[in-house]
């Protein structure tokens, strides 16, 4: 038996043989042209083709597996389309006399490995859609060049990446399960793999052409790939499988009730989301709202701030999708491992002490006005609540608050609709926000504990720094002190509070918050039933 170790993408077991998808990309030769004019021609025709291909795509996904997982070919649309993108090809066409074949590859290559260098691990896994428009474009070039994928039996797939377009291009029924190399937790292809329960798992170093035909099976909650399992793995697994299809039966049965403990006590269990697709899971999974929503997707991977419009549609549309119940939205935390170009940040030694977050906004209060407005405007068609991260001093507080109101009476004055009652809260995730979170409490109406910084700022350990990984503990007895005093300062002050960071999900940990008196607990959509179980038995 060979077992291959990688890191879990979509939760599941799967049995059955292995499938390995052939998707090298094929070999681009560069060609001098002679006819410039004529080449671009041919680029833009096939560029076309492709946008229109994705337009399909959206309708055929839209259809199959709802609105949010299609957007994913609309995100797809917008990259095809970006200027950057078409001038680097039409370019290499011009300068070098290229053919359309080459400049797209060499294009493709450069962009990739730019969203590869990134900190942020979505902005890396953006590198994936970036091939996916590539091979696009070239097959649409060169239709006869690729045959289409056919899988005759169920398999479990093994490649070196899978995009998007692949996967939902597979017919569902042949899927067992995934197995990549390349990949990540917050790729388009894992949302795919997950909205679909398709077990998946990335980081498959050593999986080849070899393993075609084998049998195997797939844990996607271990990551891990057992390649002609001996009889005691297969017997494990099957027990497992069979364990979990209790589980989720008895989870299942959670669906639509209120997460109350024993006593009688109501605790909002809301979900973490990254993107406007991540909202589909959070409802699946049954969250009562959205305790983070992370606004700063619409920064990442452009050229210029999104404008108000453009932050609106996409705040509405989340408000819409939750039908009325709470989605918190944070505002913009670029910094630290998320940089954008067009913000013009300084290099910094230490960007996690640096300027970050709610710093940015009140430097820039032009964009920090910008995304007010979009917000406010937004929750006259859902139950918004805004939240403002990184705060360390009461000063902070009072100048957002002076914005704040400055966009209120802009709005008026203007008379576009907003939700006068919609609640405004700040992140406790600085030594300093717990050490005058008594102050703090009576300006605002909640607050919401992210532990992740919490925890690193507290203990001095950089989380983004994997050599004293063993230093940062979320667990210390000093961040646990922390929680604990800003939840009495929460109370004496009689607003609500929560936790939005990691340690949030963790059951070990779920009785401690509910004896410290949480209001609130925002985790990964995944985790809403097991915690709802956890905290209806206190």
């Amino acid at each position: 038996m060979l077992v291959i170790e990688g890191t879990r993408m979509s939760d599941g077991i799967s049995f059955g043989a292995i499938y390995f998808l052939k998707n090298k990309p094929a070999t681009i030769e560069h060609k001098k042209i002679s006819d410039i004019e004529k080449e671009l021609v041919r680029f833009e025709a096939a560029h076309e083709t492709a946008c229109l291909q994705l337009e399909d795509l959206y309708k055929e996904t839209k259809e199959t597996l709802g609105e949010e997982n299609a957007s994913i070919f609309d995100i797809h649309k917008l990259m095809l389309k970006d200027i950057d993108y078409i001038e680097s090809i039409t370019n290499i066409i011009k300068n070098q006399a290229a053919n359309a074949e080459y400049a797209i590859a060499v294009t493709a290559k450069n962009f990739s490995e730019i969203f590869s260098c990134m900190d942020d691990d979505y902005m890396k896994e953006r590198a994936i859609d970036v091939k996916d428009i590539s091979e696009r474009i070239q097959k649409a070039l060169n239709p006869e060049h690729y045959k289409p994928i056919e899988i005759n039996a169920p398999s479990i797939i093994i490649a070196d990446d899978i995009t998007p377009g692949e996967i939902v291009g597979f017919e569902k029924s042949m899927i067992l399960g995934i197995a990549t190399v390349k990949g990540g937790a917050t790729s388009h292809t894992a949302i795919l793999a997950r909205s679909q329960a398709i077990p998946a798992a990335f980081g498959m170093q050593g999986i080849g052409e070899e393993l075609d035909g084998k049998f195997a099976v797939l844990d996607g909650f271990s990551g891990k790939l057992y390649i002609d399992p001996d009889e005691a793995t297969k017997k494990e697994m099957k027990a497992r499988v069979d364990e979990n299809c209790k589980k989720r039966e008895l989870l299942s049965q959670l669906k639509g009730l209120p997460t109350i403990t024993a006593d009688g006590r109501k605790i909002n269990l809301y979900a973490n989301i990254n993107h406007i697709s991540d909202i589909d899971e959070a409802v699946n999974n049954d969250a009562e709202g959205i305790g983070l929503f992370r606004s700063e997707f619409l920064y990442l991977d452009r050229k210029s701030a999104p404008s108000e419009e453009e932050q609106f549609i996409a705040y509405k549309k989340a408000a819409e999708r939750m039908g009325g119940k709470k989605t918190i939205i944070r505002t913009l935390d670029i910094g630290a491992d998320k940089q954008v170009d067009y913000f013009n940040l300084p290099n910094e030694e230490n960007p996690a002490m640096g300027l970050r977050a709610i710093r940015i906004c009140l430097t820039k209060p032009e964009i920090f006005k910008t995304q007010l407005r979009a917000l406010y405007r937004a929750s006259a068609f859902g139950n918004i609540a805004v939240m403002i991260p990184m705060i360390i001093s009461v000063q902070e507080v009072e100048e957002v608050l002076r914005i704040v109101k400055e966009v209120k009476s802009d709005l008026r004055s203007e008379k576009i609709p907003f939700d006068e009652k919609t609640e405004f809260g700040i992140m406790v995730e600085t030594p300093a926000a717990v050490m005058i979170s008594e102050t703090l409490a009576k300006m605002v109406d909640f607050f919401s504990i992210g532990t992740n910084d919490l925890t690193q700022y507290t203990l001095a350990a950089d989380r983004q720094n994997s050599s004293i990984s063993s230093f940062y503990d979320a667990k210390h007895p000093a961040v646990l002190k922390m929680i604990e005093l800003t939840v009495k300062s929460a109370r004496d002050a009689g607003i609500w509070v929560g936790i939005c960071g990691e340690i949030a999900a963790d059951l070990e940990l779920t009785e401690t918050f509910l004896k410290l008196g949480v209001d609130e607990l925002s985790v990964s959509p995944r985790m809403i039933l097991p915690i709802r179980e956890k905290v209806m038995l206190f």
